[in-house]
């Protein structure tokens, strides 16, 4: 039974383990960050018109969307861009952001559905230190992915990360 409360007390007196608190020279250039995944319900598309005002028929009139080419609702594209962002935070290597600078050669690639598993897979295309010594700058490309392997859509995104 001591050594039980020997290592109960070990465990107690170790460093608590949390979210990373990664920072800029935790990633270089090549290096690959994946998301875990989300599956788009109805709930996303219609929390996302009512956030944005975004109340397109294609995104939440089945009867619409069903005489589109698509045949069925399709997610919006700036849901999908924003889900891929939130996606990759998850990772724990944003923790440190100081700034978000943008968006670049956003392209939709093919359209999300409800139901429709998605994750990001990310390169860091730009790894470099800046004028300020407390911060540096990361460019990833993204790439958002489907179920199947097929990709949905791609863009970059640049930040300023704590050194």
């Amino acid at each position: 039974m001591q050594a039980f409360d020997d290592d109960l007390a070990a465990v107690r007196m170790a460093a608590p383990k949390g979210r990373p608190n990664h920072k800029w020279d935790a990633l270089v250039e090549g290096d690959r960050v994946d998301s875990p995944g989300i599956t788009v319900t109805e709930a996303h598309l219609v929390q996302w018109a009512g956030l944005t005002g975004d109340w397109v028929s294609l995104h939440l009139d089945e009867q619409y969307a069903s005489q589109t080419p698509f045949g069925r609702r399709i997610g919006h594209g700036p849901l999908t861009l924003s889900v891929g962002l939130g996606l990759l935070t998850q990772t724990g290597y944003f923790s440190n952001v100081a700034a978000w600078l943008g968006l670049d050669e956003v392209r939709a690639v093919q359209p999300v559905f409800i139901g429709d598993t998605i994750h990001v897979e990310a390169t860091v295309r730009v790894a470099r230190e800046t004028k300020k010594p407390d911060v540096g700058l990361w460019t990833l490309d993204y790439v958002v992915v489907k179920q199947d392997g097929s990709t949905v859509m791609t863009f970059t995104s640049s930040f300023l990360v704590g050194r």
